[in-house]
This record gives C-alpha cells, structure tokens and sequence, in this order.
C-alpha cells in the first residue's frame, strides 16, 4: 500500500451518514472535521489538518499499530453566565484516523500547530537496494 488510507470508526452517525449519502447524493448529516490534506514528496509524507479555533493543548496525536490518529475533546462553555440567542460557533469533538502505509520512521514523527493549522510529518524510511549475491556453481 502507497498511500495513507482514512479510517472507518464504524460509529452510528456513519451508518446514518451512509443512508443520506445514498439517497440525496453528496449531502451528508455531518462533516468530517478536521479537512485534511495528505502530500508526499520523495523524503516524507505530510498531513495537514485544518483546526480553526483549537490550540495545541486541545489536540492529540498517537501513533498505534500503524494508525495514525488525531482527536480532540474540546468543549464550548458558556461564558460570563450569558444566554445564547444565536449559536453557530460551537467545538465538538472529533477523531480521524489514517493507515500508515509501510515505510514509516514511525519513531521520528513530528508535528507542528501554527495558526490553526496542524502540520504533520511523517518520514520515509530509507529504501534498501537490493544486494546481488554471486552463486558459484559447483561441479
């Protein structure tokens, strides 16, 4: 496999998704939040998340049996005791979740958050070339 692949989480909303994708097409009861962006370049894989109103301290990013994953918990509070007449700012958590395709320094992942945009590299390991053995044919 060449190329990261989303996970499925197999959760309800996915099921009730699939059942309005059929029927209206390409609408759907949710989004997938974070949008992403996945690149490879000869040295590295990079994905980028786009997390709008998050912050460092909101996302968490792990590595287990070659799944990439990044989630968060974040959760609106209301604040200074006001009553919301319109709300159509809100956080909700989220996981997305990526097969890692082989060939990943796994152990030298890194990740940058700046400006809403979270940034994740993923290094290639070295391609070993193949070693030609002479085989010496015996009489």
């Amino acid at each position: 496999m060449r190329y990261l692949v989303t996970r499925n989480n197999n959760s309800l909303m996915d099921g009730f998704d699939g059942i309005f994708n059929d029927f209206f097409g390409d609408w759907s009861t949710t989004c997938k939040i974070p949008s992403v962006d996945v690149k490879e370049d000869e040295k590295q894989y990079t994905v980028e998340a786009e997390l709008p109103g998050y912050t460092e301290a909101d996302v968490r990013i792990h590595v287990q049996n070659h799944v990439l994953t990044i989630s968060s918990e974040k959760k609106t509070e209301a604040k200074d005791g006001k009553k919301y007449l319109v709300r159509e700012r809100y956080y909700r958590s989220f996981e997305r979740s990526f097969t890692l395709p082989e060939g990943i320094d796994e152990a030298n992942i890194s990740a940058e958050f700046k400006n809403g945009i979270l940034d994740i590299a993923l290094p290639k390991l070295p391609v070993e070339k193949p070693k030609q053995i002479e085989v010496k044919i015996g009489r």
